[in-house]
């Protein structure tokens, strides 16, 4: 168990598709890894394969709790066509005034609508582990993202340090001296940290961001609702969740088979005859894989962009769901 506090995080770690790992380190000049194509209408789109041989040189930077990144030139995406070089930015108070003060109704209504949803809308896949399963009680241990569009620091790990025992590594492989060290960052330290990732992958001042997990709805963002308030910190306004997990059970039901295919990760990556990089169960693994698997599931599907939007969640929703649980 390991109690100590930390005064000042130092470092974390950003993983780039090509699956090394560094702490504080930053990957400049390099081509944004191709993903696949999906489609942000309802017209047909191509796949194309995770690039894992971008050569560049690494520049040490400064850490501080910014997450720094930006978009190259242009490249296909889940998006459904080009995305533009865009210059990150870090969503300012203007912004998110602009985003509480648009008129009522169904946010997910209204956004899917957009005839520029592709341009308002980032998706990012993300995974977390945790010490067990109550979601209260419990402490999140690790947690990874990518950003669907691809590009220079499009994806993030970390470990984190739960402040209590870990007593099921036997399940993630993450023991208590990994979380132990001083550049493992508590969860109230991460978070800002996560918050700067996140808006430096939005598109757009203003924009939208859609975080996309399997079985998420009954446990990952569960998860990350109790922690963002157990360290007095809010869901930003424009964030929307996806559980990829109904999704997969549709498109198993769908497949012409005696024995239908399972909807866990797993079963879904050796449906789509997929390649793991890494060990299952680790955060950052399954992001890389539920990154591939959820958009042939939105193509086998024909999902639009919009299509996925409606079925997402607002984080109220979210919560009246949890609250309503609770009372069952």
């Amino acid at each position: 168990m390991c109690i100590s506090s930390i005064s000042q995080v130092s470092r974390f770690r950003i993983n780039l598709l090509g699956g090394t790992s560094f702490h504080g380190w930053f990957k400049n000049n390099s081509t944004p890894p191709k993903l696949l194509d999906i489609r942000a209408s309802s017209s047909s789109s191509s796949s194309s394969s995770v690039n894992n041989n971008s050569k560049s040189r690494w520049v040490r930077r400064n850490v501080s709790t910014t997450t720094q990144g930006s978009r190259s030139n242009t490249k296909s995406s889940i998006l459904g066509g080009a995305v533009p070089p865009v210059t990150t930015r870090i969503v300012d108070a203007e912004s998110t005034t602009k985003i509480q003060q648009q008129p009522f109704g169904n946010l997910q209504q209204r956004l899917a609508e957009n005839k520029d949803l592709s341009s308002l809308l980032t998706v990012i896949v993300s995974d977390l582990e945790t010490t067990g399963l109550h979601r209260v009680k419990e402490r999140i241990i690790e947690i990874a993202a990518q950003d669907l569009a691809g590009g220079e620091n499009s994806t993030f790990q970390t470990l984190v340090n739960p402040g209590v025992p870990i007593l099921n590594a036997s399940i993630h492989g993450i023991r208590n001296d990994m979380v132990c060290r001083p550049e493992v960052p508590r969860m109230e330290e991460m978070i800002p940290i996560f918050l700067r990732y996140v808006q430096s992958r939005q598109k757009k001042p203003g924009g939208y961001v859609m975080i996309v997990a399997h079985n998420g709805k009954t446990f990952d963002f569960q998860f990350l609702i109790n922690e963002f308030n157990r360290c007095s910190y809010e869901i930003p306004p424009n964030w929307l969740f996806f559980d990829s997990l109904p999704l997969a059970r549709e498109s198993m039901k769908s497949v012409d088979a005696t024995v239908k295919p399972k909807a866990s990760l797993s079963a879904l990556g050796d449906y789509y005859n997929l390649v793991r990089d890494g060990e299952a169960h680790r955060a950052l693994s399954d992001v890389l894989l539920l990154s591939q698997v959820f958009q042939r599931l939105t193509i086998d599907l024909k999902l639009s962009l919009s299509d996925l939007v409606l079925r997402s969640h607002t984080t109220s929703d979210l919560i009246a769901a949890m609250a309503k649980n609770k009372k069952a």
